[in-house]
């Protein structure tokens, strides 16, 4: 067969829209034609006389257009865009069974960039072209020239490698993915990043993962087991450009005590947010488990310095209790119908963003209440309902540079009961990757006394056994001079470790390049040496392919860390004669 012609669906060189709708007074009557008016809007790169433009009357003016039908007949639709880089906002979509399918934004530059998507899923269907300005800022605008379909486009799409078979994603840990967008390296409010963790809430049989794509939206995933995820759309975005939406929490109103379900048997899933202003609180909600979600008429339902809000129902008052973060401490606040807040004046000193608080058995007996602070350092005491009592000083829950803004599972005593944590693994590299970002595997906490004190615990969740594709043992003695060679290469596997390390011996396991040190009595994964409470008996080592969890003597110290790996293989080297037993098991993909 020969080479199928290119089928221009919009060129713009007519005087009028034709047969495309307008909405709103950002396009005008028509495309912008003539070269000296082209020069004087500073757009290069077009082809022929004339561009769709919404930056005429400048970037106040919004508004929408949308094309004819046509349908999908060949293997990529080819466009030259440019404008600002707001994705969704200003943007060229393609739209197919009314959905936006793919979108593409300009580059905060008036030189149209040539691009293209990949459509063959799309081969017969009927399909639009809409050119959205909604935005009235700083490039507040957008331009497009020249969409045709064809078969060679001159620029292909970027993301070339099988969703979720990129090199450098994880496959152990969780990563958000692009829906629409065809980007690499994405930036912080870009389909692909994730940040803050947000909301996790378990709630009928699912546990609903939120994180924050930088204060753009909450991306969104749910799981029946923890290990295996499926990424939704995102729950909501921010209500209109730039004002933001960060980070906060989620609660199942299970009395409907906000009157926000007009069925009381079907409650109604609320999450807490704050505005980019640091004051405006707000709140949006579901009413069939996380699948489509409303911001509320009322919002902000309080304005109160600063954001992060941690909301939570203390069941013995029968209330509902707010520890907001401001001013480096964390507000107490109380609600009998999450819409109405009470400031109690208590506050926790000391204190650093994105609280999480909870209830834990110590060694299995009477509770205590666990603070978690944004950075990982949690303290230990009491709680009454409004006041909390700190009885510990701050403590690290893991000790990785890459361990931020941690959360855990609300609503789990109507599952199984566990405290589950997880936490953004920040600041990873992912060389041109279509996602940026990762969380760490899900842990869960106990609470055990050492040294006389509580301490948190944290170990892999049980289910990472679903994950175990085959088991291999080695036992032997590692001496000095030589390199056991446990793997020759290894993306992904849970390694398990004993050995009785003498005081004078360093024990040192590669992983693909990246060394981890153990002493009798410490652990060191690109931290500072980490001190055991006793001798170092055994670790396990989750390893992905740009991750490494390392957990001492049964969850006492974590360390969590980003790297990309250097060379192949897992080696142990020591500096005294070591015996070891290692039993590792390769591990399967979550996706």
């Amino acid at each position: 067969m020969g080479r199928r012609d290119d089928l221009v669906v919009a060129d713009f060189e007519a005087g009028d829209w034709g047969g495309w709708t307008v909405e709103g007074a950002a396009f005008g009557a028509g495309p912008v034609r003539g070269a000296a008016e082209l020069a004087r809007m500073d757009v290069r790169g077009f082809r022929g006389d004339a561009v769709a433009s919404s930056e005429r009357k400048g970037d106040g003016p919004v508004g929408v257009i949308t094309s004819p039908e046509f349908k999908v007949d060949r293997d990529f639709i080819a466009y030259g865009i440019g404008g600002g880089d707001y994705e969704f906002v200003c943007c060229l979509n393609l739209l197919v069974g009314g959905e936006v399918v793919r979108s593409a934004t300009g580059q905060n530059s008036d030189t149209l960039r040539p691009g293209s998507w990949d459509v063959k899923e799309f081969a017969g269907q009927k399909a639009r072209l809409q050119v959205v300005d909604q935005a009235t800022g700083d490039w507040g605008h957008v331009v497009v020239d020249y969409v045709v379909q064809t078969d060679h486009p001159d620029v292909r799409p970027v993301a070339t490698e099988p969703l979720y078979g990129e090199k450098w994603r994880p496959r152990q840990h969780f990563t958000a993915r692009q829906f629409v967008m065809d980007r690499l390296n994405p930036g912080m409010r870009q389909e692909g990043w994730l940040n803050d963790l947000n909301g996790l809430v378990y709630y009928e049989g699912e546990y609903h993962l939120f994180a924050q794509r930088w204060n753009k939206c909450w991306i969104h995933a749910v799981s029946n087991d923890l290990v295996h995820w499926t990424e939704l759309a995102p729950a909501f975005f921010e209500e209109s450009l730039d004002t933001g939406v960060q980070s906060g929490s989620v609660v199942i109103d299970y009395g409907n005590t906000s009157g926000l379900s007009p069925d009381p048997a079907k409650p109604p899933m609320v999450a807490f947010w704050s505005r980019n202003d640091n004051r405006s609180q707000c709140l949006s909600f579901s009413l069939d488990r996380g699948r489509t979600w409303q911001h509320y008429a009322g919002n902000p339902i309080m304005t109160m310095p600063e954001r992060d809000p941690k909301v939570f129902r203390y069941h013995p008052g029968n209330h509902w209790v707010m520890m907001l973060y401001g001013d480096q401490q964390y507000h107490l606040l109380t609600s009998t119908d999450l819409l109405h807040w009470t400031d109690t004046g208590n506050v926790v000193p000391n204190s650093f963003e994105c609280p999480d608080f909870f209830e834990l058995p110590l060694d299995g007996g009477a509770s205590k209440w666990v603070l978690v602070r944004g950075d990982g350092k949690y303290s230990i005491g009491d709680f009454d309902g409004t006041r909390f009592t700190e009885e510990s000083e701050q403590i690290l829950s893991d000790a990785g540079l890459n361990f931020y803004a941690t959360q855990t599972w609300n609503n789990t005593e109507t599952g199984d009961g566990r405290r589950i944590q997880a936490a953004w693994m920040r600041d990873g590299v992912y060389p041109d990757m279509p996602f940026n970002q990762q969380v760490t595997f899900p842990c869960e906490l106990t609470l055990r006394t050492v040294g006389g004190r509580p301490h948190l615990f944290r170990t892999p969740v049980r289910e990472l056994t679903k994950l175990h594709s085959g088991t291999k043992h080695w036992s032997g003695v590692v001496k000095p001079g030589d390199a056991k060679l446990l793997t020759t290469a290894p993306l992904e596997a849970d390694l398990h470790l004993e050995a009785q390390i003498p005081p004078v011996a360093t024990l040192t396991l590669t992983i693909s390049g990246a060394p981890i040190h153990l002493t009798s009595n410490t652990v060191t994964s690109a931290s500072s040496p980490q001190t055991l409470s006793g001798p170092l008996r055994r670790i396990q080592l989750l390893i992905d392919r740009t991750s490494l969890e390392l957990f001492a003597n049964d969850g006492e110290v974590s360390i969590s860390r980003c790297y990309l790996p250097t060379s192949q293989g897992i080696t142990l080297t020591s500096t005294t004669p070591v015996h070891v037993t290692t039993t590792l098991h390769p591990l399967t993909s979550i996706w």
